[in-house]
């Protein structure tokens, strides 16, 4: 199931206001939601922006994807910043693409033991003066 960050229209005719909802990519816009994660009034002056960032920043997290406008709210909000953050931490890589492709160990890792190869029995050698 594809999650997406998107609005919900809301209010009057002439007078949207706006649900930020996770949702599953195929329902439609006003229809089924999984979780309201904010509003956004635009005709309020300034425009009112509240958003509930941690739980934003979860639905980041779990894959969901925003839509355009979403995506600037939430750099409004500062729920982007978050998910950035969380984003840059990466867990340290134990190979670097060189020593795959040279085949070696990482450097700071010992060498590992390979397995001796297998040798062909060798062929039974004729008896010395048998000339037939």
């Amino acid at each position: 199931m594809a999650v997406k960050l998107r609005l919900m229209r809301m209010g009057k005719k002439k007078q949207p206001t706006y649900r930020i909802v996770a949702a599953d990519s195929h329902s439609p816009r006003d229809g089924r939601f999984i979780e309201i994660v904010g509003t956004y009034a635009p005709r309020a002056d300034p425009s009112a922006v509240s958003v509930d960032n941690a739980r934003a920043v979860a639905w980041l997290e779990k894959g969901a994807q925003p839509t355009e406008t979403v995506r600037k709210l939430l750099q409004i909000s500062g729920a982007w910043g978050e998910y950035s953050a969380s984003r840059t931490v990466k867990p340290a890589r134990t190979r670097t693409r060189a020593s795959r492709v040279a085949g070696k160990a990482p450097a700071g890792k010992a060498p590992t033991k390979k397995a001796p190869a297998k040798k062909a029995p060798a062929k039974a050698a004729a008896p010395a003066g048998d000339d037939a």
